[in-house]
């Protein structure tokens, strides 16, 4: 069952590779769906589900984004962030233990945008536990 997925993936990623990028934009506060792989050991993991994942755009930094992943999952840590806004229709945390620089062609989905309030708020806890 793994190697079926090692394989689906391998698939799913010469495609993303080979994809020309197309005009769209991506800008800080979006929250989109990005293609990914499962992670390993403490890592964030997520339901397999055509190896998709939300992400939280943090900054552009050319044709790459700083993200932070998102999950539905809380744990009692200053590494989760829950959202304020009621716009999913679950809690949503940010995974502030879980951010990473990733290529534009990994987007693909814009799913809603992160409201100032929260977003300032988030960025100044990353501010704190990365600095």
């Amino acid at each position: 069952m793994e190697n079926e997925k090692y394989n689906k993936w391998n698939k799913l990623k010469q495609e993303i590779n080979s994809i020309e990028l197309k005009e769209f934009y991506i800008k800080e506060r979006q929250v989109w769906y990005i293609h990914n792989w499962v992670n390993v050991w403490y890592e964030s993991n997520w339901k397999w589900v055509d190896f998709k994942r939300p992400v939280l755009v943090l900054k552009k930094v050319g044709a790459l984004f700083f993200i932070a992943t998102m999950t539905t999952k809380w744990k009692n840590s200053k590494f989760f962030y829950k959202l304020e806004d009621e716009t999913f229709w679950k809690d949503s945390y940010v995974t502030l233990s879980q951010v990473k620089i990733i290529d534009k062609r990994r987007f693909f989905e814009h799913i809603w945008i992160v409201n100032v309030n929260d977003f300032v708020k988030i960025k100044n806890e990353l501010q704190n536990i990365l600095f």
